[in-house]
């Protein structure tokens, strides 16, 4: 009984001791954290900042808070760059510091500013490696600012001797490497390296190159194709570069099965002779290109997209085929100018299937000032080889030289297209009735006829190099004022030569257009008795916007002895033209200046073929539609100035 008191009294006087020693406690912290009292009872002032024993130095600092104040309120520059090195490095510099970010910080000052120079340094050192300049000798500095500038970084840099190519190892792996087959193909990767041996290296071109021989790897029978290591070893003493590259093939593909989706109106077997994709040929991206152009070009389908499935078995691999078929029936109506025939209307309609027969059938309605004309053409669909039947009407009044021809045109015959030749042969009937001042008789003829043409061009629409060549071969007998035969042959040629052209991978890839030269040839005769009387129609004028500029459109022929101008029996036409790059700000525009050289004559002898020539420069926008060509022309016999306009490649 007396321990449980005397234990309840320890437990009271614990208690009381922990509250006591609060109450001592909290009034201290208090105490600490209210502010100084002053005997007035008001809070004491805070301590003012030292000040700064040279009062020239803190008025410089408090002008020069006071100038970064002002910039922002500006929105002005932090600091200015000054990148002083050669023309060719220094641009990129200036592109790519890191430095340039800062100078959005208008609040930066010097010590910070400081700070940055051994980095700007360093990135400059960084640029310089990656244009192959390895030894580099970079100074920067900074300029202070005065009442007229703002702060400078000079950044001085000399680049030293460049970097070169010493050593260029390309090895294979996989399939490509042991296939005879093949053979060809690694020689190809290795013809087409651009970063050759002596030739300096870059980064760029580095990564170009490899990008090159990637594209020559997968295109051809091995879409798998990978980088499987790859290395630039740099020797900055010596300033030599060896590169070396693995290429791994991985397994040769082969066409397998057509899975085609979207068809509605139209059979599997229509898109499988358009697409000619033989299953067990080996894969090529050129031949599924070509397969998607012709599906594109029918006209059967309004968008069409073909890949293959390369996750299934390699000798079977399936080609997925997604089309989405044009409308039924279509009406196209279209507005435009042209220098040549000024206003142009038109109206096209096209059924893409016809009842019964199922073939196509386009309508057209044009009228331009020189020429108005309705006609229908009836196209069936290809057979296993691609040839089509095709049929057309035509019924034109067109102005030819000083007289105007009504003219009747019927056609039967067979057309194949594919991606670079073309082949038509047809039977023709044809009837022209000229009216004016003593115009030349009317006349009509029957002929056969067959038209050949190959396009060899890097590019469809912006080509740079390559050559098309163009024969048409007739031959037929007049109807009217006697039965006379004759021969027509029409020849035409178009070719681009680069100037100065390397193996740049760049250009390779059409990332760049070079300076280039466009020439184009045409020559056309009609071999036939001197009475017989030929419509116009077969004969030849030229001059305009395509053929011979600073002449009007189709207004050289033949020179009749009462100052009349007639269509002629011989036709010859040439033309030179410099097309170059136009830079702006150190990179290649859309844009090319051209300068050009046109001549041309007709006649009803070879021997009186005189040239008119015209000459004249101009610009050409390469636009997405294709290149857009403006330019003035003086023509030399007429001492005219003309404004020829002309849209797309003319082949």
């Amino acid at each position: 009984m007396n321990t449980g008191r005397g234990v309840l009294r320890t437990w009271w006087l614990a208690v009381a001791l922990l509250l006591v020693g609060v109450g001592l406690i909290l009034p201290a912290q208090a105490q600490e954290k209210a502010p100084a009292v002053q005997q007035t009872g008001e809070p004491t002032q805070p301590q003012a900042a030292p000040q700064d024993p040279d009062p020239a130095r803190a008025a410089r600092r408090a002008q020069r808070r006071a100038q970064r104040q002002a910039q922002a309120e500006a929105g002005q520059a932090a600091f200015e760059i000054d990148v002083r090195a050669p023309a060719d490095v220094r641009d990129v510099i200036a592109r790519r510091l890191e430095l340039r970010r800062f100078a959005e910080l208008t609040d930066l000052d010097d010590g910070e500013l400081q700070r940055l120079l051994p980095t700007a340094r360093t990135n400059a050192e960084e640029i310089l490696a990656t244009l192959g300049f390895f030894s580099p000798t970079v100074r920067v500095e900074a300029v202070a600012a005065t009442d007229s500038s703002l702060r400078r970084i000079v950044i001085d840099a000399d680049p030293g001797e460049p970097t070169l190519v010493t050593e260029v190892n390309i090895a294979f792996t996989g399939p490509i490497a042991t296939d005879e087959t093949a053979r060809g193909q690694r020689v190809r990767i290795e013809a087409l390296w651009p970063l050759r041996t002596g030739m300096q290296f870059t980064q760029a071109g580095w990564d170009a190159a490899k990008l090159v021989a990637l594209r020559e790897l997968t295109t051809v029978h091995h879409p798998n194709g990978r980088i499987a290591d790859s290395r630039a070893d740099i020797d900055p003493e010596t300033r030599s570069a060896r590169l070396q590259i693995t290429l791994d093939s991985g397994p040769v593909f082969k066409f397998g099965k057509l899975v085609i989706t979207g068809l509605d109106r139209h059979s599997e077997e229509l898109v499988v002779r358009l697409a000619q994709l033989p299953s067990g040929e080996r894969y090529e991206q050129s031949r599924m290109l070509e397969a998607q152009q012709r599906l594109s070009d029918s006209g059967f389908f309004d968008s069409v997209f073909i890949t293959l499935d390369t996750t299934g078995q390699p000798d079977e691999a399936m080609v997925r085929i997604t089309v989405r078929e044009a409308k039924r029936q279509k009406l196209i109506l279209g507005v435009g100018v042209n220098t040549d025939t000024g206003l142009r209307l038109s109206a096209e309609h096209t059924v893409h299937r016809l009842p019964v027969i199922g073939w196509r059938a386009v309508t057209k309605l044009l009228y331009e000032q020189p020429k108005k004309s309705f006609g229908t053409e009836w196209t069936a669909p290809p057979d296993d080889r691609l040839w089509r039947w095709r049929t057309s009407a035509q019924v034109a009044r067109e102005e030819s030289g000083s007289f105007e021809v009504d003219s009747l045109m019927l056609r039967a015959g067979r057309t194949r297209a594919t991606e670079f030749v073309d082949r038509s042969h047809f039977l023709q009937y044809e009837k022209a009735r000229n009216t004016g001042f003593n115009p030349p008789p009317a006349a009509s003829a029957v002929s056969a006829n067959y038209v050949w043409s190959r396009r060899d061009f890097d590019s469809r629409l912006f080509p740079t190099h390559g050559h098309g060549l163009s024969l048409d071969v007739g031959g037929g007998m007049t109807m009217d004022g006697g039965r006379y035969p004759f021969g027509r042959f029409v020849g035409r040629w178009l070719g681009y030569f680069p100037i100065g052209w390397n193996a740049d991978a760049a250009e390779r890839l059409g990332a760049v257009r070079g300076t280039r030269i466009a020439a184009r040839a045409e020559f056309g005769a009609v071999v036939a008795n001197n009475a017989a009387n030929l419509p116009t129609t077969q004969l030849f004028l030229t001059g305009g916007d395509n053929t011979v500029r600073g002449y009007a459109y189709r207004s050289i022929g033949v020179t009749l002895p009462d100052g009349q101008t007639a269509a002629g029996r011989y036709l010859a036409v040439g033309s030179v033209e410099l097309q170059r790059p136009i830079v702006m700000d150190g990179v290649v525009s859309a844009w090319d200046f051209i300068a050009f050289v046109d001549a041309g004559s007709v006649a009803n002898q070879p021997q009186d073929l005189t040239p008119k020539v015209g000459f004249g420069a101009g610009a050409q926008w390469n636009s997405p539609l294709g290149p857009l060509q403006v330019s003035l022309a003086w023509g030399v016999a007429t001492r005219q100035l003309r404004l020829n306009l002309s849209m797309g490649v003319q082949f």
